[in-house]
């Protein structure tokens, strides 16, 4: 259900339809038509908040981040800056594609793309 799925992903489930709406996720609908999202769902959800409430992105600039990069790179940099900002890991920044890097200072996460 959308508000399981909501207080897994730390946000409100008017959240998750509004990211829906906007083509962000696309969960999977059952015959009675609930919504039912997955792991990788509810990380790409992690990833557009992060984007949106820590880095000031928009939602119009998540969705064009999500067209030209590939998800999996891009949803494993942030994974690793918010790791970071909560104290998670020591992990040093790794390249991306195409040369571009995830740089991470000891007090602040900068995401490149």
């Amino acid at each position: 259900m959308i508000s399981v799925a909501a207080s897994l992903a730390g946000c409100h489930p008017r959240t998750l339809r509004i990211y829906e709406e906007e083509g962000l996720v696309d969960p999977v609908r059952t015959d009675t038509n609930f919504r039912l999202y997955s792991d990788d769902d509810l990380r790409r959800v992690r990833a557009i908040r992060y984007l949106t409430q820590v880095r000031g992105v928009n939602l119009a600039g998540v969705k064009l981040l999500l067209q030209l990069r590939d998800i999996g790179d891009l949803l494993e940099e942030i994974a690793e800056s918010t790791d970071e900002e909560s104290g998670d890991g020591d992990q040093d920044a790794r390249p991306g594609r195409g040369g571009r890097r995830a740089q991470v200072s000891a007090n602040k996460a900068h995401v490149q793309f």
